[in-house]
């Protein structure tokens, strides 16, 4: 027996459950956190996500193998990109105070399985970072102690040599994420006293490095003798930007975490830019007196502040340093362990994940179960896993996040406000407005065709323009795009834009050396899509955005997301194949989770009314005056009488 296609109403009704977007509270301030973090708890967590050990190993590497002394011009562009992606997270951490972050902002904006996608691959980027940290801190740590704990590891439990896996079991790694796990289950206060301590310690040791880094400074070391500045020329710079662009990852927990924050219109975008600032200064001056204190060629990438004062004579300023390394690496654990449970909560909670992970502690006030399964599985990675080769899937999965929530950004300037007044309704049958109704001033959203009719002819004679309009101005020229709904331009212009990134970015990227295109069809392809990213910023413009609010708003849009994005784009891109197979296995997986589990469990797949008790809609224009009339139509095996339709006609017309 052949079985039955499915009909184009059901792959319509498909496609539309990929992409319902959240409902939001009215009151978004009501939580069931305790909303106890100020500006500066929240500052401190982005610090502490940011410089890491990083500060200590990273600027020691780009600077020898990459840039030269010019890593300094390379933090600055660093700092300068993700300046563009985290003023994308201040606007929508100030705008939806929920946590989640990149998970939330995507899933009330873009779709809920692009939201999905986005939570899953935060939540594998927050376990590897996490574990990866963990085994650096124990190497640390170890090294200090001449590798004692690895050689008796190694002598009393035995090595492996089986792909995958470490060479030997990482006790000390497992130890360290376990009691930090204990620690952040006790409560946001708890978690933020304890970053308060390690990032205090961690910016003594930063500020001793640069009072001495300075007073030990020799300026013949940025000379043309040893090389000069930049030894590596501009993509040697450019280059370095790139991996240094890592190094401010981090700034997120700010937002994970505004669901807590006591203020977070104000909070999060003041958190967010104190943070960011002081941690591409503490890069930069760090840069300088590194490159100065010792020439560049002479670096020791492992552990390069360290080895250079012991150069200089100063060998007990390395155990100030190694302090400042293993408290650094503190702070980013806590910020990991902080962020992973309640970007799993926020899933749960929305139904995309298992209810079990979406229970918060009535004492504590954490989610106490994600927590703890989440602390225990970054444990056992950090254990027996060899971290070194999946290091780098980090970046992608962190870039696409930045791609989508600066996407967000802009269909969120161009829409309408949802909130949980515009939802589903709650009976099965779905009723329009009266005429009175239709006559004030806050028109409400519907999805048949005949709502679009009534609200296009009703937005045409208003004066005031809601968000996602065409401007008066461009009317006369453009009075086509007026008969679309408000923002469905828009949506087109940033699916557009995100084309044109990708295959802009694949050009410069793989162009020359990979595709070996002619220097003509080169410059013309660059020429095509540049063409397409300018058209796609000219339709989102020539639309009205939101008016200015009491929260935080970023400038100058669409062209400062356009930036972000195209950047995170050219940055994956650049990333090896290896990344982006496993990146499309885990991909797999998640996709798997979504369909077995998450589509069917969502919260909005419960708004949404059930079986095919649906109504059908009728919008009626007598004498040509804005009317309706709305007839229902239950499902019947009768057949249809007068004005009645059955759902297949429905779908028909």
């Amino acid at each position: 027996m052949v079985s039955r296609l499915p009909r184009p109403a059901d792959m319509t009704r498909f496609c539309q459950k990929l992409n319902r977007v959240k409902t939001l509270e009215e009151d978004m301030m009501e939580t069931s956190f305790n909303r106890c973090l100020s500006t500066i708890d929240l500052a401190l967590l982005g610090i502490g996500g940011m410089v890491g050990s990083g500060l200590y190993v990273l600027t020691g590497t780009v600077a020898k193998d990459t840039a030269g002394p010019a890593i300094v011009i390379s933090f600055i562009i660093a700092g300068i990109a993700s300046l563009l992606a985290a003023l994308c997270y201040a606007e929508f951490g100030a705008h939806v105070p929920k946590t989640g972050s990149a998970y939330m902002f995507t899933y009330v904006s873009v779709g809920e399985i692009w939201a999905f996608l986005i939570g899953w691959n935060v939540i594998l980027e927050y376990m590897i970072g996490g574990a990866a940290v963990a085994r650096a801190w124990s190497g640390y740590l170890d090294a200090i102690f001449d590798h004692r704990i690895k050689n008796f590891t190694e002598s009393h439990v035995g090595t492996w040599h089986i792909p995958f896996l470490a060479h030997y079991p990482d006790f000390l790694a497992f130890g360290i994420l376990l009691i930090a796990t204990t620690l952040i289950s006790f409560g946001a206060r708890v978690s933020s006293w304890l970053n308060h301590i390690f990032s205090a310690i961690s910016m003594g040791v930063i500020v001793f490095i640069l009072v001495m880094g300075f007073i030990l400074a020799r300026p013949q070391n940025w000379s043309a003798s040893e090389g000069g500045f930049a030894p590596y020329g501009i993509s040697g710079i450019m280059a370095g930007s790139a991996t240094c662009f890592y190094a401010f990852v981090g700034f997120d927990v700010i937002a994970t975490c505004s669901e807590e924050a006591r203020n977070p219109q104000r909070a999060i975008p003041r958190a967010i830019a104190i943070a960011l600032s002081l941690a591409t200064g503490a890069y930069i001056l760090v840069s300088v007196v590194l490159t100065l204190m010792v020439p560049w060629h002479s670096l020791d990438p492992d552990s390069a502040l360290a080895d250079a004062f012991y150069r200089r004579g100063y060998a007990w300023a390395g155990f100030i340093v190694a302090a400042g390394s293993i408290c650094a690496m503190n702070t980013v654990l806590l910020s990991n362990l902080v962020s992973l449970p309640r970007i799993v909560y926020a899933m749960a909670e929305d139904g995309l994940f298992f209810q079990v992970f979406s229970r918060i502690h009535p004492r504590t006030q954490v989610p106490v179960v994600a927590s703890i399964v989440f602390g225990i599985l970054m444990s056992l990675l950090a254990l027996i896993f060899d971290l070194e080769a999946l290091v780098q899937f980090l970046s992608i999965g962190t870039l696409l996040a930045y791609t989508f929530v600066a996407a967000s950004v802009i269909i969120l300037r161009f829409q309408r406000d949802k909130t949980g007044a515009t939802g589903a309704s709650s009976g099965s049958e779905a009723t329009l407005p009266s005429a009175e109704t239709i006559s004030n001033n806050e028109p409400k959203e519907y999805e048949s065709f005949s709502d679009k009719l009534q609200l296009v002819s009703k937005e045409k004679g208003k004066g005031q323009r809601e968000p996602g309009q065409l401007k008066a101005a461009f009317e006369p020229y453009l009075d086509f795009l007026s008969d679309f709904y408000p923002g469905e331009v828009v949506t087109v212009g940033v699916i557009i834009l995100m084309v044109s990134a990708v295959c802009l970015s694949a050009i410069l990227v793989f162009g020359r050396n990979q595709l070996h295109l002619p220097t003509w069809s080169y410059v013309l392809l660059l020429l095509l899509f540049g063409l397409g990213l300018a058209l796609s910023l000219f339709l989102i413009s020539i639309h009205e955005q939101k008016k200015s609010t009491q929260t935080f708003q970023l400038p100058l849009v669409p062209l400062t997301p356009a930036l972000s994005i195209f950047i995170n784009v050219y940055l994956m891109l650049k990333l090896n194949y290896m990344t982006w197979l496993r990146f499309t296995v885990w991909l797999i997986a998640g996709l798997m989770v979504y369909f077995g589990y998450g589509i069917w469990h969502s919260k909005e797949n419960q708004r949404e009314p059930q079986g095919h008790a649906v109504s059908a809609r009728y919008v009626v224009f007598p004498s040509g005056s804005l009317e309706e009339t709305v007839q229902t139509v239950q499902p019947s095996t009768q057949p249809s009488q007068g004005l009645e339709e059955t759902p297949e006609e429905e779908a028909k017309r």
